[in-house]
């Protein structure tokens, strides 16, 4: 690769940075950890809260939650479908026994 296509690609990075603000997000970033008068024992942290995004959260716990989660959803879901078919098939026979008038 050429000397001009090494540049032309970090300049079209650059560029992709900027319009999407993230050399803003992370000058402001920077900025706000520099003028922190006690400075943070754990800067990766700090930038993170900064950022907006989540602190200390386990990732995999919460995935092996939401799987559990989506297990009960189809269980309940399977046991609301049988009851619905239930319930038609016991109304069908009631109303061709002639138990219901409309």
């Amino acid at each position: 690769m050429s000397y001009q296509a090494v540049d032309q690609k970090k300049e079209d990075f650059r560029k992709y940075l900027e319009k999407n603000g993230i050399i803003d997000a992370l000058t402001k970033v920077l900025v706000g950890l520099y003028e922190e008068p006690e400075k943070p024992e754990s800067p990766i942290e700090f930038i993170k809260q900064f950022l907006g995004g989540p602190g200390d959260v386990d990732v995999e716990a919460l995935k092996h939650e939401n799987d559990e989660l989506k297990k009960r959803v189809e269980e309940l879901q399977t046991r609301i479908d049988e009851l619905t078919n239930s319930n038609a098939g016991q109304i069908d026979t009631a109303t061709t026994e002639g138990g219901v008038t409309a």
